[in-house]
């Protein structure tokens, strides 16, 4: 079975690409047999998403990480299917909390079939991937709680929101770094471990993969208001349209000039239809987009400095390109 596109980042390097491809082939047959349950219909709802595509963004980054050590190690590709199964299921569960009629361009599992069955069907990948954890040692099964308790504690952060007289810009940005960053830390930190890397290795590809994790959500903040069309595959407004208050939205209420009174009117709650293009004009005038991208910046470079610290070997060169890609994608 032939893998999935992954990020278009540059591989210069042949061997690596052949690496990267060769790994994310068996990624991909072991994911869709982790799932097969003497059910039907649990098989069946279980690959709905992992049928629907996806990048492997996660998996490819435990293979990236492995470069470090040894990659051809029994562990890494079961690892990249834990991390898998784990994204996934946490997918299932969100579509559910936003009552999403779409996933990947297919209709959500809460869509297709009811939010009951969506919920049961994450907490199956759950324990899947328990499963597959459970041979690999008892220190990634502690790494793995302490992700799983990061990504829950970010989601009834950002359901809660800030506390009131706290600092909403730093709320967001803890919730991303739980709800988002943790799980592709933690990518990073399996590929490494798994692979035999030293410690010091490890750390900082953990460090520079929760910065990139962090950043890549930064920069579908400002994709969702700069996207001059569909182009990006999302459409643009959307969060607006929801009335998530995401990173150029939270820096443009912080703002007391009465210029921008019409402008903060509008993001105080879901922008009706009607009125998207007009917020969506303001906002990309405002100078929170420039404080959105300086932010995104600071956490590329965060990344970037993790990185130097590593062996100069084709795998940090393709991330220091991922790097470089997260900022140019946002345009």
């Amino acid at each position: 079975m032939a893998a999935p596109p992954v990020v278009d980042i540059p591989l210069v390097d042949e061997r690596l690409a052949d690496d990267l491809a060769g790994g994310l082939a068996a990624v991909e047959k072991l994911l869709r047999s982790s799932v097969e349950s003497e059910d039907a219909f649990v098989t069946q709802t279980s690959r709905h998403l992992i049928e629907a595509g996806g990048k492997r963004f996660r998996a490819m980054l435990v293979l990236l990480a492995a470069q470090f050590g040894n990659p051809d190690a029994p562990g890494i590709v079961p690892g990249a299917v834990v991390i898998e199964l784990t994204h996934l299921a946490t997918l299932y569960h969100d579509d559910v909390m936003d009552e999403a009629p779409v996933r990947r361009g297919s209709p959500s599992a809460n869509a297709r079939w009811d939010n009951t069955v969506a919920i049961l069907t994450g907490d199956y990948l759950f324990a899947q991937a328990s499963e597959i954890l459970a041979d690999l040692g008892a220190e990634l099964i502690r790494i793995q709680a302490r992700t799983f308790s990061r990504l829950v504690r970010g989601q009834i952060r950002e359901t809660i929101g800030p506390a009131e007289g706290s600092d909403a810009i730093a709320h967001y940005i803890g919730v991303l770094a739980d709800k988002t960053g943790s799980l592709i830390a933690t990518s990073g930190r399996f590929g490494a471990m798994l692979a035999g890397a030293p410690a010091e290795v490890v750390d900082r590809l953990t460090d520079a993969c929760e910065a990139i994790g962090v950043a890549w959500q930064l920069g579908d903040d400002l994709i969702d208001v700069a996207a001059p069309t569909a182009d990006s595959g999302k459409t643009p407004g959307t969060d607006l349209r929801e009335g998530v208050r995401t990173l150029p939205v939270l820096y443009a209420l912080t703002s007391d000039d009465p210029a921008d009174e019409r402008l903060r009117a509008l993001l105080s709650g879901p922008v009706a239809e009607e009125d998207v293009e007009e917020a969506l004009t303001l906002l990309r005038a405002h100078r929170a987009m420039d404080q959105a991208r300086d932010e995104l910046t600071r956490w590329i470079g965060r990344a970037k400095a993790a990185l130097a610290g590593l062996p100069d070997i084709p795998a940090r060169t393709a991330l220091i390109a991922l790097c470089d890609y997260v900022v140019e994608r946002t345009g």
